[in-house]
């Protein structure tokens, strides 16, 4: 006798649509960010002084940028804002690195007063006009120092620092100690090595942070050749201060390159250290 065989119908798994939307907000959100970019992009090299979407440039020259990088009116700024980027972010990070060591130090009497005040700033601080007199009283006012100090002394990025370095396991600092180190020799030996991707995420935000300020040159500067990148570029898009152009370059043009020169170097960088800029703030931020 022959067994009959059932046919037994498995439901279905109900399709999962949420793959696809996600795609397409995706490409929705890359075409909203990707689509000015590039519009000013092919604006920077067009000479002419046609205003539109242009899929490529209608008179094709680097006059527009030959301009922003010889005319002494747009260098002075872009130099004093490479030099306020560069020494602000190793002043940054060596403020950073130096307190988050310091905290730490768990045999150190009073780190966790310590602690506390660095907490506190971040929640309560003396305000603009204070802050104002300070820096006047101070003398830091019209010069670049009051520029690169203030954002130097950040104390999210130095708490930040400091879980890094929490994560680091305590054996090696014992091993270290008994081999006859000492804590300066532990810090740039083993501690600093060790924490590569905390220092290039910390790096970034404080070069980010210095190549885009515009509020402390705003309060705190009034000297027009100390001025940054950032406030000749808000001149220039009101259309006041602007420079006289190179060759057949308009106005328009010149404009246009000087905001792609003003968010080229990170548009360079990011890449390169995106992969230390994630791993260090989910090692610095998240502990298990």
């Amino acid at each position: 006798m022959e067994a009959t065989k059932t046919n037994v119908q498995r439901p279905r798994k109900p399709l999962n649509i949420f793959p696809y939307i996600n795609g397409v907000l995706f490409v929705i959100i890359c075409l909203i960010i990707l689509v000015p970019i590039w519009k000013v992009l092919v604006d920077s090299f067009d000479l002419t002084t046609g205003y539109g979407m242009k899929l490529w440039p209608d008179h094709f020259g680097l006059d527009g940028y030959k301009t922003v990088l010889t005319n002494p009116s747009l260098v002075t700024p872009l130099m004093n804002s490479v030099i306020t980027t560069l020494s602000g972010t190793i002043l940054g990070l060596l403020l950073s690195t130096l307190g988050a060591y310091v905290l730490i130090q768990f045999d150190m009497p009073g780190r966790g007063l310590f602690a506390g005040i660095l907490m506190f700033t971040m929640i309560f601080s003396g305000g603009m006009i204070p802050s104002y007199i300070v820096m006047r009283n101070l003398g830091l006012t019209n010069t670049l120092w009051v520029v690169i100090l203030l954002p130097a002394i950040n104390v999210y990025n130095l708490v930040l620092m400091r879980n890094f370095f929490e994560g680091i396991p305590t054996s090696l600092f014992e091993s270290a100690t008994l081999d006859g180190c000492t804590p300066m020799q532990i810090f740039y030996k083993i501690v600093l090595p060790l924490s590569k991707a905390a220092l290039a995420s910390i790096g970034l935000m404080f070069a980010v942070s210095y190549w885009n300020d515009y509020t402390n040159y705003k309060l705190y500067i009034t000297k027009a050749n100390l001025y940054n990148f950032q406030m000749k570029l808000r001149s220039m898009m009101m259309g006041s201060n602007l420079p006289t152009a190179v060759g057949s370059a308009s106005e328009n043009t010149v404009q246009n390159a000087a905001v792609i020169i003003a968010i080229l170097p990170f548009m360079i960088l990011y890449p390169f250290l995106q992969k230390y800029f994630v791993k260090g703030i989910n090692i610095g931020a998240v502990k298990e």
